[in-house]
């Protein structure tokens, strides 16, 4: 069955929003750990608006599994990226005045950009996988930039208003999990997989990780954090 990798973003979120010291997202990411998640994701944005420097390296430390960090390729983000060492570096389009990541990122325009990056991030010993839209096209140069894993982005399934066009996003990731197999990419998948739409992705043959936050943090609020990690792991199984 696919991992689990539980993003803890909003657990800061809830930090900042008065700026105080709790709710600490360290201990968050033990407490899903402790519950049997497979990776720790984290994303250090611009603005700071939820993880930041300390938290980064503070996760890095403590974490057991697999910290996996988003980021952008920001030249000061990726040198604290090439700095902290995280075991994965996922990288994300952003935008500041963006609530959440909107959709994959824009490969043939960032060309260069990402080649240096990844060069960078690579020569440090850091695994690179790129967040992408499910489009074979878009996997292919994925391939080409020599990364070895890649991240589907599943906000149009995650979005889709009626079965049947849950029935075709979901058709189109099946079919890029059998492209990006068949280049020898790992992949994983993630964004707006939540409680009631996350078993129809896991049973996707080939898929190899589930990154998945916000409707975790939500669902712990009322059950706890344990017990939300527990409720995501029996429906992914």
């Amino acid at each position: 069955m696919p991992k689990l990798g539980v993003n803890i973003d909003h657990v800061a979120t809830l930090r900042q929003a008065r700026r105080v010291i709790y709710p600490d997202p360290i201990e968050a990411a033990r407490i899903c750990e402790d519950a049997g998640c497979d990776s720790i994701v984290c994303h250090l944005r611009e603005d700071r608006r939820h993880i930041n420097d300390n938290d980064l390296v503070s996760l890095k430390k403590r974490v057991r599994t697999r910290l996996n960090l988003e980021l952008s390729v920001a030249p000061d983000i990726v040198e604290i990226a090439c700095k902290v060492k995280p075991d994965q570096a996922t990288l994300v389009p952003e935008k500041r005045e963006e609530v959440t990541t909107e959709g994959g990122l824009g490969l043939s325009s960032k060309k260069k950009e990402l080649e240096r990056v990844i060069k960078q991030l690579v020569k440090e010993n850091i695994q690179v996988s790129l967040f992408i839209d499910p489009e074979e096209d878009i996997i292919k140069m994925s391939k080409d930039l020599g990364v070895g894993i890649i991240e589907l982005h599943t906000g149009a399934y995650s979005n889709a208003k009626t079965s049947e066009e849950m029935n075709r996003q979901l058709g189109i990731l099946k079919g890029s999990v059998r492209f990006g197999k068949s280049l020898g990419l790992i992949v994983n998948a993630g964004h707006g997989l939540n409680y009631q739409n996350v078993s129809s992705v896991a049973k996707i043959d080939g898929i190899e990780e589930l990154n998945i936050g916000h409707s975790i943090i939500s669902h712990a609020i009322f059950v706890g954090l344990e017990k939300a990690v527990k409720d995501m792991k029996a429906l992914i199984k």
